[in-house]
């Protein structure tokens, strides 16, 4: 999706219809992640989350022959531990802060909101880092004095603390903030309706400050998300997924309710992970979405995040629609004409080789 510059997280205390209203829209999320959790055929999105889940439970200790329900995979790849908080009293780290950060993926915009029922920016950080046993100030203002300043982007890591101007803030007084995950990215609760989501720090306008809270790595490193975040059964390792585009994935499937491993594996098989594809059809983008498929969805194909939202959207629907991944599948492909048409996988050599293609890098079956 599009970003656009944050809007005021003044805080202010939330209307109590707009908390009941949020609360059950968080319920009826969670209730669709027990479905796929139980649900093979909606690929590995519930090991997304127990992993997530365990390690922010403090369950990361690595195990060298992977049996730990993927909570090595997951910390590994959210970099190195750091040491213990300056006074000695948690044992908070940035990828800890990060896996933390990430359950709320989906959580909607809620002005002055400090619960998982809905978050504002800095009620969103104050609350994730409370999680680890960390106190922050309530607003990204306050926040802004934390800790210790780090002098640019480059030199950030994964937990830091990334401040905005906004549309009511300065430089001396920040009026957004963000979580950084390492590779230009973060998660951050942008603004009226939107929801929890990873975007570029570059989209959020140019940054005021950067602040660390947590103490450095010991390696110095700075570690970012890669292919095996999306799958705490190693199965998007497999599909070699750029490191800057799975923090995408991993957002999208929060979103719409589907396996991140998924939309990863449509995207290595309509493009190899090019975002700049055009087929001879004229299908476009990193997920081949026909120029009117991608107008009437408001999303530019070229751009990677769109082009993933864009698809997350229409696979959801689909699978909704058709009650079968399979299915699904063929419809992106074929079109959901088709498979209405012939009432299953329609008798096309390229659409069904198509869905068994895909299925297979899942681990399901046709």
């Amino acid at each position: 999706m599009t970003s656009v510059a944050p809007t005021s997280t003044t805080d202010q205390v939330p209307v109590p219809a707009i908390v009941q209203q949020v609360g059950s829209v968080r319920t009826d999320v969670q209730g669709l992640g027990q479905t796929i959790q139980t649900d093979a055929e909606h690929g590995d999105f519930g090991q997304i989350l127990s992993a997530i889940q365990n390690a922010v439970q403090g369950q990361s200790s690595t195990s060298s022959t992977g049996t730990d329900g993927g909570v090595s995979t997951l910390a590994s790849t959210l970099g190195s531990s750091a040491s213990a908080y300056a006074d000695g009293s948690t044992g908070a780290s940035g990828q800890a802060v990060v896996a933390d950060a990430s359950k709320y993926l989906g959580v909607p915009y809620v002005w002055g909101g400090s619960s998982p029922s809905g978050f504002d920016c800095s009620g969103l950080v104050q609350y994730v880092y409370g999680q680890e046993g960390v106190s922050l100030p309530r607003t990204s203002e306050e926040q802004a004095t934390a800790g210790q300043p780090v002098a640019s982007l480059a030199q950030a890591q994964p937990g830091d603390l990334v401040f905005f101007a906004g549309s009511d803030g300065t430089a001396s007084s920040p009026g957004h903030v963000g979580i950084y995950i390492g590779n230009g990215q973060m998660i951050d609760a942008p603004h009226t309706g939107t929801s929890v989501q990873v975007q570029s720090v570059s989209d959020a306008g140019p940054v005021v400050a950067i602040r660390r809270v947590l103490p450095s790595s010991a390696s110095g490193t700075t570690p970012s998300y890669s292919a095996t975040s999306l799958s705490g059964a190693g199965v998007a390792a497999s599909l070699n997924v750029p490191s800057n585009l799975a923090p995408m994935f991993l957002s999208a499937g929060a979103t719409y309710g589907i396996s991140p491993t998924l939309l990863a594996a449509v995207a290595k098989t309509e493009s190899g992970f090019n975002p700049s594809a055009v087929s001879s059809a004229g299908a476009e983008g990193l997920m081949q979405i026909m120029p009117s498929t991608a107008s009437g969805l408001g999303v530019n194909p070229m751009d990677p995040q769109q082009a993933i939202e864009g698809a997350a959207k229409i696979l959801s629907g689909d699978i909704a629609k058709f009650g079968s991944v399979p299915l699904a599948l063929a419809a992106y492909n074929a079109g959901a004409g088709a498979v209405e048409k012939y009432g299953g996988i329609p008798p096309y050599p390229e659409t069904q080789a198509y869905v068994t293609k895909i299925m297979n890098l899942v681990g399901g079956t046709t």
